[in-house]
């Protein structure tokens, strides 16, 4: 497998297909899948002619099982290390849910003032905040996620089954076009990972505020939202996105769910081909 050894030892699984001298797209996963959930970008992507690359999140995957290091700032330079073994240059950043956060914090710290980053485009994404608090009232309350660390202690398998199942992908809506395939790939993914990375990546996501991540953020960055986005509410992570980056996109489109990326590709496959083009 290809891997990569962070500065603190932990190995990063990644995927690097095309050609060498293409123009590189980095895609960053969502909690707690992995790069396999990226399939039909990668393919898409790799038939226009560009290099694609994506890794697997520590605790996650094919990546090391480590004891720590499951936040943000982690999460950010574990892809740094992917970008700077590869030696990757102008390079787009694409991230989901969580690894929309990933995508923030990278650009941010590393992407920008290493001079490695083209653009970037945030998917149904986590910052700035997804917590409820007195300064972000339209987040999700704190007892939600709890509601998450309770089921997924008790019984991770069933837990993932549900999300999978149900709000990720929109399936629990009326009159939805269920696939067994996609809730079975999302829970194979789930079930790769370690209990203890994807109990405290609930953390991660939902308690990380990244305001200062995104009002650092100068290259073009689209934002794409579901507005039926049962996991991230969008009003308050979408529209505060574009409000706080220098240089925004937003694209909202209807009806569409968390797991968009997958459930509706071939509508969202051509926009961020056109942004990225462009």
């Amino acid at each position: 497998m290809s891997t990569v050894t962070t500065k603190d030892g932990v190995e990063i699984f990644y995927k690097d297909w095309g050609p060498r001298d293409a123009q590189p797209i980095f895609f960053h996963h969502g909690w707690p899948l992995s790069s396999d959930d990226w399939d039909a970008q990668m393919l898409y992507f790799l038939a226009n002619g560009f290099r694609v690359v994506a890794s697997d999140r520590r605790g996650h995957g094919r990546s090391s099982q480590v004891s720590d290091g499951h936040d943000m700032d982690h999460y950010a330079a574990d892809a740094s290390a992917v970008v700077e073994h590869l030696d990757l240059k102008n390079v787009i950043h694409i991230g989901h849910s969580t690894g929309g956060g990933e995508v923030a914090r990278y650009v941010a710290q590393y992407g920008q003032p290493q001079g490695r980053v083209a653009k970037a485009v945030l998917v149904s994404a986590v910052p700035p905040l997804m917590l409820k608090t007195e300064s972000n009232p339209e987040g999700t309350p704190i007892e939600v996620f709890d509601e998450f660390r309770s089921a997924l202690a008790a019984n991770r398998a069933q837990f993932y089954l549900d999300v999978a199942a149900g709000p990720f992908y929109g399936f629990n809506r009326a009159g939805a076009k269920v696939s067994q395939g996609v809730i079975d790939n999302w829970w194979r993914q789930g079930m790769m990972g370690s209990a203890k990375a994807h109990y405290e990546g609930i953390k991660a996501f939902s308690e990380t505020d990244q305001t200062d991540d995104l009002k650092a953020i100068t290259v073009p960055t689209l934002v794409v939202q579901g507005d039926d986005d049962q996991v991230v509410p969008y009003a308050a992570a979408s529209l505060l996105q574009a409000k706080l980056l220098k240089n925004a996109t937003l694209k909202v489109y209807k009806g569409y769910p968390h797991g968009m990326l997958t459930t509706h590709a071939d509508a969202i496959n051509p926009d961020l081909l056109a942004f990225v083009r462009n």
